[in-house]
């Protein structure tokens, strides 16, 4: 679901079939990604932790400044992200605040197919963001490692409410990599990977 990113929280028919395989779909929408906590905004959704929720490597006294913005950063997109896939639409969520134009179009082309496919999710990833390493430059870049667990992220018919049909191959969870930017003084993704590797 995420491809955002590359992912794809995240899901064309083919993509989204893939993206659940390797992240329960929609990944990102964008994401396709899994295993470690943090505000899933991304957040995509998870068993007991709303994709809102930090992240275990959330900001402490342990997290410089930077590391802690680009973790509520990467959260909030999670977010932005599964309220789109809840309804296969990106209208009235804050992902074009939170991602680039790049990820955005990634995740609009899964919102298209899955609209036309009469599809949307329920319940929410759990993201566990950690580790981001943050480079200075013109723009600075951050990358960061996440372990996405899509446990309780459905695939559902919009009309019937059950649940789609996916690959039992699948991973339900999954490493997912990110890359954002800050443009100003808000940092943006620019790339959510899913790896084809659990976490």
């Amino acid at each position: 679901m995420t491809r955002a990113l590359r992912r794809p929280a995240g899901i064309t028919a083919v993509r989204i079939r893939k993206h659940a395989t390797a992240v329960l779909l929609a990944g990102s929408l964008v994401a396709l990604a899994g295993c470690s906590d943090n505000g899933s905004e991304a957040s995509p959704s998870g068993p007991s932790k709303s994709p809102s929720a930090r992240p275990s490597a959330s900001p402490s006294s342990t997290v410089d400044p930077e590391q802690a913005a680009v973790l509520a950063a990467y959260t909030q997109s999670w977010q932005a992200q599964t309220e789109a896939y809840a309804k296969a639409s990106s209208a009235g969520t804050d992902l074009r605040k939170t991602t680039t134009l790049r990820a955005l179009g990634l995740v609009e082309q899964d919102l298209e197919t899955m609209r036309k496919a009469g599809q949307v999710t329920t319940g929410k990833p759990v993201i566990h963001p950690r580790d981001p390493k943050v480079t200075d430059g013109e723009i600075p870049k951050a990358t960061l490692t996440d372990c996405v667990d899509t446990t309780n992220w459905t695939l559902i018919d919009k009309a019937t409410k059950k649940p789609v049909p996916l690959p039992s191959t699948r991973l339900i969870k999954y490493v997912s990599t990110a890359k954002l930017e800050k443009w100003g003084t808000k940092w943006m993704v620019t790339e959510l990977t899913a790896q084809k590797q659990t976490c």
